[in-house]
Formats: structure tokens, C-alpha cells, sequence
């Protein structure tokens, strides 16, 4: 029988909130701008400074057991692994595809093995390279109902925070739906969705576990849920989508009390990965990706910013 560990906190070096929360505003505000495509859908370098950095090269690296950070620098994206076929979750930016793939390959595995392709939330810098990696690994895409018809016409939801200035994405004819609290299959591979509406309609979580030898740590892609919007938007008093404020406090609670060791977000640094990763590659702690709280940290923070945000609003 394998063994579950039990994770231990963080040592201070590693977190702080001042830095999540910095990043945080610099990545609210960087959302906040208008996607300006190059080439149909990638965003040019020169006009969206944000894009560009997030796009920076990011050697692949292991995460634990079968589990591999294969994204960008600046946006997550994760393989899971298998001899009967892999899981990827997020396609990053639409000039990020080649890089993600470059990746996977980096690691010894074939693009043409990934099986299903899975989403945090549908816009360009999460869900861009989707269609791009769909079409060389010939993957099924799936997506909660929420997000899918995003995906399937390119454009965000009318009632995303974003909406206003948020640029098109390439569209995926083929989108299969799951529901809150499935769990997906990949031969061996076992991965489960939670919706977390409010950064976006469709926003899902993702939960699976990863073992080595008799080691099983569970794993948690945390979607966003920052505060990120169209200038004029308002949280509070919000006509267009009434209980938006109840879908950020319901995906808060979930996140928080996720079983969570090692935790990856969307946007990494604001998990403090690098910092961890760095206590386990550097400092040589063999257990420096992980901790048990994290999840529970990264809403910490998330969920101060909202606090901010709506009282910001109501004081106007």
C-alpha cells in the first residue's frame, strides 16, 4: 500500500506575502490591458511587454512522480505522464505552443502521446496555445460547460471581468465537456475538476495524485482568482453577473480546503514556485516543493486582494 506524506510548512525563506502580493498587482495590472494580436493571435512583443515576458523560456523540470512543469517562465503548464498516454493542463500563450511542445520533448516524451489537453480558464495567455497543441498531438480537449463555448469561438464570456479587453483566441471546433467533480481518465492517470468560477465563468481547479515508489503526494493546479478586470468593472453591485462575489467566496473555500502538497498555479510566481523550487533544487531540501499549506496560503492572499477590491468600490 502506498503511503500518503504529510507536508510540513514552508521555511520562511521561501514565501512571503509581500512578494505574492506584488506580483499579484503586477499581473492584475498587466491583465487589465488590451490583448494586441500579431499574426491573427499572438501578441507582439514590442506592444504587450507583459506577453513577452511571460513567454520567456523555461527548462522543464520534474515536480514530483510522474508530474512535470513544461510551460513558460512567466505561465504554467503541466504534463502529467503515463506509458498508456498523457494529460497536459493550459497551452499558455498561442506563441508559447511550440515552446510547451519543445518541452515535452525536452523530457523524453512525444507530443503525439498527449491524449487529453485540460484548461484553467479560457483566456489568451492560459488557453492561446490550445488549438496549436491540439492539432500536433492530436488530443481531445475538454472544458467545463462554462468555459467551453469560450473555447470553441475564441471569444471570452460577456460576463468575464476581462471581457472588454480581452483579445480572440484561436478557436477549437472539438470541445467535450466535463462536470464539477469528475474525474478524467488517461489509461492509469486519474484527474479530477473543480469549478472555480469568478476570475472567469468557467474557471476549473485541478486535482490528481502523483507517486514515487511508495510516495503519493497530492498535486494541485490552482486556477486564478484575482481580482484582474476591464477598466470601470465593478465587483460589487455587479448586474451583468449578480453572484459573482458568491462564486470568488465558494471557489475560495474549495481551493482553501483542497488536500494540497505540491501546489502549481497559473501564473507561478505567485505560488512562490520558483522560490520553492529553488529550496529543493538549490538548498538541496529533497522536500522544498512542497507544502502542506500552501493552498490554503495562496488564498490568503487572493482573498485579501478581493476584500480591497470590493471595499475600494463601495467607498467610491
Amino acid at each position: 500500500m502506498r503511503s500518503r506524506h504529510t507536508a510540513a510548512t514552508s521555511p520562511p525563506h521561501r514565501t512571503t506575502a509581500t512578494r505574492s502580493t506584488a506580483a499579484l498587482a503586477l499581473i492584475s495590472l498587466s491583465l487589465a490591458l488590451p490583448a494586441l494580436p500579431s499574426r491573427a493571435f499572438a501578441a507582439d512583443s514590442a506592444a504587450a511587454p507583459a506577453s513577452a515576458r511571460w513567454n520567456v523560456t523555461q527548462a522543464p523540470f520534474k515536480l514530483f512522480g510522474n508530474s512535470y512543469y513544461v510551460g513558460t517562465h512567466g505561465l504554467s503548464s503541466v504534463l502529467i505522464a503515463s506509458d498508456k498516454g498523457h494529460v497536459l493542463i493550459d497551452g499558455a500563450l498561442p506563441e508559447s505552443a511550440p515552446k510547451i511542445a519543445a518541452n515535452i520533448r525536452a523530457l523524453g516524451f512525444r507530443v503525439e502521446d498527449v491524449k487529453l489537453i485540460l484548461n484553467s480558464h479560457v483566456h489568451f495567455d492560459h488557453a492561446g496555445g490550445i488549438a496549436e497543441l491540439q492539432k500536433m498531438s492530436g488530443a481531445k480537449v475538454m472544458a467545463s460547460e462554462r468555459a467551453a463555448p469560450s473555447l470553441k469561438s475564441g471569444h471570452a464570456a460577456p460576463e468575464d471581468p476581462q471581457f472588454q479587453t480581452l483579445g480572440p483566441i484561436p478557436p477549437i471546433s472539438d470541445v467535450s465537456v466535463f462536470k464539477d467533480g469528475e474525474t478524467l481518465h488517461v489509461g492509469p492517470l486519474a484527474i479530477t475538476a473543480h469549478l472555480t468560477p469568478g476570475h472567469t465563468p468557467g474557471g476549473t481547479t485541478w486535482t490528481w495524485d502523483s507517486c514515487e515508489k511508495e510516495r503519493c503526494l497530492h498535486m494541485v493546479y490552482a486556477d486564478s482568482l484575482s481580482t484582474a478586470s476591464s477598466p470601470g468593472f465593478k465587483f460589487s453591485n455587479n448586474t451583468t453577473n449578480p453572484n459573482i462575489l458568491k462564486d470568488f467566496e465558494s471557489s475560495f473555500a474549495k481551493v482553501s480546503a483542497l488536500p494540497c502538497d505540491v501546489l502549481v498555479s497559473v501564473h507561478p510566481e505567485l505560488s512562490n514556485l520558483w522560490e520553492r523550487l529553488e529550496a529543493r533544487d538549490v538548498a538541496h531540501d529533497p522536500n522544498g516543493l512542497i507544502d502542506g499549506h500552501a493552498c490554503a496560503k495562496y488564498v490568503t492572499s487572493l482573498r485579501e486582494s478581493m476584500a480591497k477590491r470590493v471595499a475600494e468600490e463601495r467607498a467610491e
